[in-house]
């Protein structure tokens, strides 16, 4: 059984939560919350590296961010929209089980399909969470969190509220560059838009977003429509 969260951050691979919102987990752990990391799959396709180094690698930012638990549901790169139910099933039992007061997921418009499947499949789970006859033996007892917000991976919106990173903005970095292997061009690597200036690219957009919340850095996120619901 996993232990309950504050704070549940869900991506569909190891590294799209630290893009969008290792800054505000690092700030949220530094201040006592317990704060979880659940990936959907392991990135088996990723062009560079491979799933064990990526686990090494995803092991060594949860080190730097605090992170008191990370759960990874194994399922199909590229192929989450085949086993979308399953999907689902797999995100009520942890939410259920952590029981986390807010929920983070990729913004629903992203250039990777995988990020904006996993943000549909995250809407569809909190609101079947709530759900007291849904999966009822199989997920655990009823629950939804109390707040749903979307951070960003590839696009932006203009965000409804932003988190301060100044801080803690290198370590943010230093989490990104645990992931040596996509970030990096190594020996026998090929080009990929992340080893070709995507770091540069990060730090200019939360640059940007400190610029309009009136500090150095910051972290921008979006609400979801309100999903909270008394339980059926």
């Amino acid at each position: 059984m996993i232990e309950r969260l504050d704070i549940l951050a869900i991506g569909a691979h190891p590294d799209d939560v630290e893009i969008g919102a290792a800054g505000s987990l690092l700030k949220a752990a530094k201040q006592g919350k317990r704060v979880g990391i659940l990936d959907l799959t392991y990135a088996e396709l990723s062009s560079n590296g491979d799933v064990s180094r990526r686990q090494q690698e995803a092991a060594a930012a949860d080190r730097l961010m605090g992170i008191a638990n990370r759960t990874n549901l194994g399922l199909p790169d590229r192929g989450l929209e085949g086993v979308r139910e399953e999907a689902i099933r797999q995100v009520v039992r942890i939410i259920r089980q952590t029981r986390p007061a807010l929920v983070l997921a990729p913004y629903m418009h992203d250039r990777h399909p995988d990020h904006e499947s996993v943000s549909r499949i995250v809407r569809e789970a909190i609101f079947n969470a709530g759900i007291r006859k849904y999966e009822a033996e199989e997920a655990g007892a009823a629950y939804r969190p109390d707040r749903f917000c979307y951070y960003f991976i590839n696009s932006t919106v203009t965000p409804v509220f932003f988190v301060d990173i100044s801080d803690v903005y290198q370590e943010k970095m230093n989490v990104l560059r645990c992931y040596r292997s996509q970030f990096e061009r190594e020996e026998n690597t090929v080009a990929t838009p992340l080893n070709n200036g995507y770091l540069e690219a990060v730090e200019y957009r939360e640059r940007l977003f400190g610029q309009q919340a009136g500090v150095d850095f910051a972290e921008g996120f979006v609400n979801a429509s309100p999903l909270v619901f008394s339980q059926l």
